[in-house]
């Protein structure tokens, strides 16, 4: 027994022995947890079947051989019958005389983790005053006394079921304090609606699953609570739940163009349970893994077709290079010249081939977009003719986002050359951003050329597939997609009323603040915490640290001014650093994994979904490139 047990139980003991019924405990094994002094008293037990640990069969023994269950004789039967009885666990009330003339109630019921409690009563007076009763009131009719003490027992049995149900009620009440708390911790909406739609049962995480919604939904229909935009489109699935169907299904929720995926089990009162996920940033993961694994698979179908056609052209490269040294007429000499041409042009065709298979991967740093979009004009007005004019509408927040924005300015210069092209000596082009919610950042490019062909639109997401004879590659939008794809978004392409629009769409996620203050370190090794420790401290922060994420569960919990969190993806204990990250969704809280895990590993894969992830080893620079933007150059 520790420190702190021993008074409480001595404080227990204590507290049982004030109480004026006899009161035994036995534990799932029946043998004696506690007793009260009362319970020694009254059946004159010696002092080793009143210490824990007696057998409840050898306190059953000692009372049968001193005659306790008279005119019962039989001691091995007697011991037998009453402890098949108690391992029964079944509740149970009875009244009975003892040899001494004593009556008591014996009132016994089991306990959630197993055992008995049992409840010894002297009735005594009790039965003393039912029977001066009869003996004093001869008036009385019999059939009314044999009433009164009927009514009398069915109080106290009355008395012992109503003890039973208040200790039920408040197992329950406690089994539903920690399911309301466990299910209000959950990223997720849990819910009930009855047979006509209205709420029975919500954890109150309505709004955080869709945007602007209310949390207190209790007793709304819920049409009402989740919009008729909505309602419309999770409609169908919930009149099949209440046919007996359990679907799963996706949508892209209008508010905040957030994905959510959602569970309707029925049950079997004609009503439906309810499980809505927010889903945004796993979908734009698993579309960024699906997007490499498709790049992987090219790259395998490619490379040794690529390898071999480059030896080919290498081989006619040299041809040629010997032709041209003979004394050939002026037709030959341009057909050499012809040939060159074309095994070159099929040369840069391989590089950019390989470029677009091979395993690139984006590189999400801290950036200002209002910074890239203003370069952009920059570095892309040189290039276009002095007819063709460019505008930059910049409609994003003064934030910084976590974006490669080299790769996206290089997407963005591809796809203004483009509509260059396709306006030939005059005309306009308009870049124009802004974000969807906080769920997308939003970028379109648009022209006042004569757009997409039919063709076009079917095909310009194909490789090799192009509009511009000899002079174009056809890979030019494939890798803007690609770009797109690998980090979550998507591409759209389309026609205005005056020309061709291509949008990209990326993920919003904000970069950690850069203003410095007190970062939370969270790694279980004492070398590489003082390596990063030195990290956060020249980058301006004060740090703490911790080992395990229940440690650092309760720093956030205690301390509000942490302003960022490091933390290594496997630490001690069961829990990752995930689960960390996971704890603090919703706190507006910056949080960075960091891991020595290869790419291929699950627990990566699924890190992505949470956040920015550093690869060890890693440097001050690197991890300040997610912290703050680079200066414009």
């Amino acid at each position: 027994m520790n420190r702190t047990s021993k008074p409480h139980a001595a404080m227990t003991t204590a507290g049982l022995n004030l109480i004026a019924q006899a009161l035994s405990i036995y534990d799932n094994d029946l043998r004696l947890a506690v007793c009260n002094r009362r319970f020694q008293e009254m059946f004159n037990l010696p002092e080793h079947l009143a210490q824990p640990g007696a057998a409840f069969a050898e306190t059953i023994r000692f009372l049968a051989e001193n005659g306790e269950y008279a005119p019962e004789t039989d001691v091995e039967a007697i011991v037998q019958s009453r402890v098949e009885q108690a391992l029964d666990f079944v509740p149970h009330y009875l009244e009975r005389e003892r040899p001494n003339g004593q009556m008591i109630s014996i009132e016994g019921s089991p306990l959630p983790q197993g055992g008995w409690v049992t409840v010894y009563t002297d009735i005594t007076r009790a039965k003393q005053a039912e029977q001066l009763l009869r003996s004093r009131s001869e008036e009385l009719s019999e059939k009314l006394i044999t009433h009164t003490e009927e009514l009398s027992a069915a109080n106290r049995q009355l008395e012992a079921t109503n003890t039973a149900l208040e200790e039920a009620k408040r197992q329950l009440t406690e089994i539903e304090g920690r399911t309301r708390l466990t299910t209000e911790m959950m990223p997720a909406h849990i819910a009930h609606v009855d047979a006509d739609g209205f709420y029975t049962y919500t954890n109150r995480r309505l709004s955080s699953v869709f945007p602007s919604r209310p949390s207190d939904i209790l007793g709304m229909h819920i049409a009402d609570a989740l919009g008729e935009t909505a309602f419309e489109r999770i409609e169908p699935h919930l009149l099949a739940a209440y046919k007996g169907g359990s679907p799963v299904f996706e949508f892209t929720e209008s508010h905040g163009s957030r994905r959510i995926r959602v569970a309707f089990t029925p049950d079997q009162c004609g009503g439906v349970y309810i499980l809505s996920m927010d889903v945004t940033e796993e979908t734009q993961a698993r579309v960024a893994l699906q997007q490499a694994r498709r790049r992987e698979m090219a790259a395998q179908m490619t490379s040794g077709l690529a390898h071999d056609f480059s030896n080919l052209l290498t081989i006619i490269l040299g041809m040629q290079s010997k032709l041209q040294k003979m004394e050939l007429s002026s037709e030959a000499t341009e057909l050499i010249q012809g040939t060159i041409s074309a095994a070159k042009r099929g040369g840069r065709l391989l590089h950019r081939i390989a470029e677009m298979t091979s395993q690139r991967t984006l590189r999400p740093q801290a950036a200002d977009m209002h910074t890239l979009l203003g370069e952009l004009k920059v570095l892309a007005s040189p290039s276009l003719p002095q007819g063709i004019g460019l505008s930059i509408l910049d409609n994003m927040p003064d934030e910084v986002l976590l974006l490669d924005s080299g790769k996206l300015q290089d997407a963005l210069l591809n796809l203004i050359l483009n509509a260059r092209d396709a306006c030939g000596t005059s005309g306009q082009i308009t870049v124009s951003a802004h974000t969807v919610g906080r769920t997308w950042v939003e970028i379109t490019v648009t022209d006042t050329g004569p757009g997409f062909s039919p063709e076009a639109l079917d095909h310009a997401l194909n490789p090799f597939f192009t509009t511009k004879g000899s002079e174009g590659s056809g890979l030019g939008l494939p890798m803007v997609y690609d770009m797109a794809k690998l980090a979550g978004g998507d591409m759209r392409i389309g026609n205005t009323q005056t020309g061709a629009s291509v949008t990209l769409r990326l993920p919003y996620r904000l970069a950690p603040d850069a203003k410095g203050g007190l970062a939370l370190l969270v790694e279980d090794s004492e070398e590489l915490r003082t390596a990063f420790r030195d990290m956060l401290i020249d980058l301006g922060y004060t740090v703490i640290e911790a080992a395990s994420v229940d440690e650092a569960s309760a720093l956030t919990a205690d301390l509000p001014d942490i302003a960022l969190v490091l933390t290594d993806i496997k630490l001690e204990g069961t829990a990752t650093g995930i689960d960390l990250a996971t704890r603090l969704d919703g706190s507006n809280l910056p949080c960075i994994l960091m891991t020595s895990l290869p790419v291929s590993d699950p627990l990566f894969r699924k890190a992505l979904k949470c956040g920015p992830v550093l690869r060890k080893p890693f440097t001050t620079h690197q991890l300040s490139a997610l912290i703050k933007p680079e200066p414009a150059a």
